[in-house]
């Protein structure tokens, strides 16, 4: 049997960083706000007929095998943790070859990582027959995730790889629930370019000292949040109104609030490339994940895209072709020869 599952990367647009518990708990109707793109991760299973694990993946350019699941779960270190920490919770029951893949560039801030954790647990759920509807994967990925990192993670990176599209995710003391912002994906497609600025030098912010900052009752940090927390519901209501010019005032002060609290967010690259797109039709812009390079996401007017695309090139960054994915995580199963059970390239 062969399963190949696939699941979009995504973009935030506000409400970052409080989306992890319990940090939303503390501050009235939070919300996130993103949308899916078509960056893809991939994840294919192949049975095979022995016990043993083969894993590869083709962005990182690595492979790491074992005997049987028993030797995979006794390793201490992995070469490819995400995979094998997947294989660890589902206990595959015969040998099998795992390929994943990534679209995302290093450190984009795109969430490749959860996309890929999303498209590798929909896989080895249906592979096993462990029978986990989709919101309960999100919980075992995003769990995961954090057995890997060994920091808190947020949820909203999973709900554009499950349900792909355009959403706003409600956070508070009854759980978390997607709600899908419906509005035509082609005005928000003629309105974004993506520029990648290179792989962070560091992370723009520490989940772990912001969350035991807020625990530790920090009142600016507290302030911070009320002030994340009033951007995002504005950024849900400006999407839903297509009022894009209010879109691009919330992308400025969201900037401008996160580069204030947060220096290492920014670099001087995408410093220059916000105040130079900024002149020529880019009304407002903002790091995607935790900055210190990777992505960066600009608003731009329509008949503006290509001449800021030609301004972040020149000036030394790799535009991104992207678009709204209008649908999440899919898969398909087929049947494969016995022949085909192999080790991994």
């Amino acid at each position: 049997m062969r399963i190949t599952s696939t699941a979009p990367c995504r973009v935030d647009l506000a409400g970052g960083t409080l989306d992890i518990w319990p940090l939303y708990l503390f501050h009235e109707n939070a919300v996130t706000v993103n949308f899916a793109v078509n960056r893809y991760t991939s994840c294919v299973l192949e049975s095979r007929t022995d016990r043993q694990i083969h894993l590869a993946s083709k962005d990182l350019n690595k492979t790491e095998s074992f005997g049987s699941l028993e030797e995979l779960r006794s390793a201490r270190k992995y070469t490819l943790p995400l995979t094998a920490h997947v294989l660890r919770f589902f206990k595959p029951q015969t040998g099998v070859n795992v390929r994943t893949n990534s679209e995302a560039p290093a450190g984009a801030g795109i969430s490749g990582s959860s996309a890929l954790i999303i498209a590798a647990t929909n896989a080895l759920n249906r592979f096993t027959g462990a029978g986990y509807h989709l919101e309960k994967l999100r919980e075992i990925s995003q769990n995961i995730e954090a057995q890997i990192i060994r920091v808190p993670t947020g949820c909203q990176d999973y709900y554009p790889a499950m349900y792909g599209g355009v959403n706003a995710i409600e956070l508070g003391p009854a759980g978390i629930r997607r709600v899908e912002i419906k509005i035509p994906h082609e005005e928000l497609n003629r309105r974004i370019v993506l520029a990648y600025t290179g792989a962070p030098r560091n992370s723009g912010i520490n989940n772990w000292e912001v969350t035991k900052a807020h625990i530790d009752q920090d009142k600016q940090v507290h302030r911070n949040f009320d002030k994340i927390a009033a951007i995002a519901n504005g950024m849900r209501l400006a999407v839903e109104q297509q009022n894009w010019t209010e879109v691009g005032r919330l992308l400025r002060e969201e900037w401008s609030h996160r580069r204030r609290n947060a220096p290492g967010i920014t670099t001087p690259l995408i410093d220059r490339l916000i105040e130079a797109t900024r002149k020529q039709g880019s009304p407002g812009a903002k790091v995607c994940g935790a900055g210190g390079g990777g992505c960066v996401l600009f608003l731009v007017e329509p008949d503006a895209k290509q001449r800021v695309a030609d301004i972040i090139r020149r000036a030394g960054a790799t535009v991104l072709d992207v678009k709204v994915a209008a649908r999440g995580v899919r898969m398909q199963t087929e049947a494969q020869p016995r022949r085909q059970s192999r080790n991994v390239d």
